[in-house]
């Protein structure tokens, strides 16, 4: 690994609005780093050429210049979005989604469209149709997914920024696999208009950066009411930014503990998330131990929902062409076209219940932590890839569930100098009390600075 000086969007963003950096030489770093290591970690589907993405003129916007990768589930006007599938690959959609609108109005540069697991539908982003993306740390490893490719793209300084989905945690894992940042916004705060569903439940869109800052000055772009969207839920506007150097002092902080937390993982996670709460010791927070043996349920509804909603969604394509899914994405819709509308209903009933939980204990409780995930990067291939892969949601999905605001961020790497991911959650529209406790752990940290060797 090595040391990463990159400077925060904000700084770059200001020294191209000064002029002192051209808005042109952010991109242009960005596309030679894709041209070198694309072939090798499969982290772009498409790369939008330089002519033809265009650069801002307007140097008051907030993104002025920032180079972006898009996941290949947002709708690019003009430009193929596949969503990882064969049924896709030739889709050149009409318009952009709302949040691209969004990204281009606030002067972000699209520099290409990224890998994703097929449909979004698995935490692999091993693609049977456009090949599997991989992990930088490890070629060997996967990067996590659906978001996989946005991760990696940032890890590697191939985009400075870039977007990805969440439905099972599919932003969080791969930013915790790849040592980067994540942030999974609460649920109607992003608009999901023009993004290809997965779940119209729980679906969530949201930022991948390298630091937390740059995830609250992308949520505040990407953020805010969307009236043609029906999942999207009118707010006061929010304000990421100004609030992050806030302290910790005498904030309390639940951690995470008992068998949910314990049974399946790794010591070296649960050894770098304890260390992380001493941080927040030392600035003053109030650390308590809270027992998360409940959220065992929220996991188990998470994916049934997840896996109806998909076979729901997909379901002519099902009829049509079963063997155009690849094995693992076809037996995952087969088992979620399956499902009774009881076991739906009871799933919904658990939605309710684990809500009303997580109600109760942030009413305690400034913020939750917990690791991202239970192990480290698993490897890409194998006979026990898939099942080791499962376990990468176990932590992430009940967020889904329940639609609440959650954070990964780099707190540690494991023996095997794999990184490893601090899971920071809060209450619904809580983003700015999430990316405060991120920023004040950052601020205390250098895993953040820490870069893969490739």
């Amino acid at each position: 690994m090595k040391q990463d000086d990159t400077p925060s969007l904000i700084i770059q963003r200001d020294l191209m609005k000064s002029r002192e950096v051209p808005a042109s030489d952010l991109a242009s770093t960005c596309y030679k780093i894709i041209e070198r290591l694309n072939p090798i970690l499969n982290a772009f589907i498409t790369v939008i050429p330089p002519e033809k993405s265009d650069l801002p003129h307007n140097g008051s916007m907030p993104l002025y210049g920032i180079p972006i990768a898009v996941k290949d589930l947002y709708d690019t006007k003009g430009i193929r979005t596949t969503g990882g599938s064969k049924f896709f690959t030739d889709n050149i959609p009409n318009e952009d989604a709302f949040v691209i609108q969004k990204i281009k109005k606030s002067g972000g540069q699209i520099i290409g469209k990224t890998n994703t697991h097929e449909i979004a539908l698995g935490v692999t982003n091993n693609n049977p149709h456009f090949g599997a993306c991989k992990n930088p740390w490890d070629i060997t490893r996967t990067p996590g997914g659906s978001s996989g490719g946005s991760a990696v793209a940032v890890a590697t300084g191939m985009s400075l920024a870039a977007l990805g989905t969440d439905t099972g945690g599919s932003i969080r894992i791969p930013a915790s696999l790849c040592g980067v940042v994540g942030l999974k916004p609460t649920y109607g705060r992003v608009s999901l208009r023009g993004i290809l569903p997965l779940s119209w439940n729980l679906d969530h869109a949201g930022p991948i950066t390298r630091k937390v800052e740059d995830a609250a000055l992308m949520l505040q772009v990407m953020g805010g009411y969307d009236e043609k969207d029906p999942t999207s839920i009118k707010t006061l506007p929010g304000d990421y930014s100004s609030h992050l150097k806030d302290k910790m002092k005498e904030r309390k902080i639940a951690l995470g503990v008992g068998n949910f937390i314990e049974e399946k993982t790794d010591p070296e996670v649960l050894e770098a998330v304890r260390k992380a709460a001493k941080v927040f010791e030392e600035q003053g927070a109030i650390i308590e131990e809270v027992n998360l043996d409940f959220l065992h349920e929220a996991a188990v509804a998470n994916a049934l929902m997840l896996t109806a909603d998909g076979a729901a969604f997909h379901r002519e394509r099902m009829k049509e062409h079963i063997d155009w899914f690849g094995a693992d994405v076809r037996q995952r819709l087969e088992i979620g076209a399956g499902y009774t509308s009881t076991e739906y209903a009871l799933a919904r009933r658990t939605q309710a219940e684990v809500k009303r939980r997580c109600e109760l204990l942030f009413d305690q409780y400034d913020v939750l932590i917990l690791p991202t995930t239970p192990i480290t990067a698993p490897v890409l291939e194998g006979e026990d890839a898939l099942e080791r892969a499962k376990m990468l949601t176990r932590f992430t999905s009940p967020f889904n569930l329940t639609g609440l605001p959650a954070l990964s961020m780099p707190c540690g790497f494991s023996k095997e100098n794999l990184p490893i991911g601090l899971q920071i959650v809060s209450r619904a529209w809580n983003e700015s009390g999430v990316l405060r406790a991120g920023f004040n752990y950052q601020q205390a940290t250098e895993w953040h600075k820490l870069k893969p060797k490739i």
